[in-house]
């Protein structure tokens, strides 16, 4: 049984966009219809619509589209996978603005004397959705990764994360010092540099990424704090931060 195919007009009712959106992403490549009739007349099939679901999807999480488009043409891409990373950036979003709400409430029965400039912080997000582009948008660090990453054996892959374990213990171990103290900032460098040599090149905008994701993301905080002790998670964000800065 031949598959039937929606006009513009159809997939419009259906999902709501308008039709110059529909030609607009055919125009840069995002979402090509099926079909072009010999009039002209663009026609949509099943496939082209769940490429547009997933666009949608991308969209409320405001990724732009030309990154949209660069993950959705990864080879490696896994719609499963990015609709589990879909809905934990959406969990995200729903506390940031429960916490948001809970504010605004407090305000309107204490006052304007209520002060918490923490609830507008979307760092936790913008550190998820940076994994999330990472891992599917080509980026060059992540090709650069998977390159070193599959010449690497096993146990020397394991040997790798051991010895960069072993750097935060040593960082941990620095806590009474200050954040931008010489011994703490030649430690940071000597961060960057194996970073760079055993995973992708470490830019300073790049590593200023990883020291926030090292607190906002869980998992790292954990690993981080095991290997040199509670709080070097955070001492270690605020070290990058002081070295990128300079």
């Amino acid at each position: 049984m031949t598959e039937k195919l929606l006009s513009v007009r159809e997939v419009v009712k259906l999902t709501g966009i308008t039709a110059r959106t529909l030609h607009y992403y055919d125009k840069i490549g995002l979402l090509k219809p099926a079909k072009v009739t010999e009039a002209g007349y663009r026609m949509y099939d099943r496939a082209s619509l769940c490429r547009l679901q997933t666009i949608l999807l991308f969209r409320e999480l405001r990724f732009p589209l030309k990154e949209i488009k660069a993950i959705l043409d990864n080879p490696d891409f896994d719609l499963s996978e990015a609709l589990s990373q879909q809905i934990r950036l959406l969990e995200l979003q729903y506390k940031h603005i429960g916490e948001l709400i809970t504010f605004i409430r407090e305000i309107q029965s204490k006052g304007v004397t209520a002060m918490n400039f923490d609830v507008f912080d979307k760092s936790e997000i913008k550190t998820y959705e940076a994994e999330v582009k990472e891992k599917w948008g080509k980026t060059k660090a992540y090709q650069e990764y998977r390159q070193k990453r599959s010449s690497q054996k096993e146990d020397r892959y394991g040997r790798i994360a051991e010895e960069l374990m072993a750097m935060f213990s040593e960082l941990g171990e620095m806590k009474h010092l200050t954040p931008d103290d010489d011994q703490v900032q030649k430690k940071i460098s000597a961060l960057q540099k194996f970073i760079t040599d055993h995973y992708y090149t470490c830019t300073n905008e790049i590593l200023g990424g990883l020291g926030e994701m090292y607190v906002c993301d869980k998992r790292f905080r954990t690993n981080i704090d095991k290997a040199g002790g509670d709080g070097t998670a955070a001492f270690v964000r605020e070290a990058v931060a002081a070295y990128c800065s300079k």
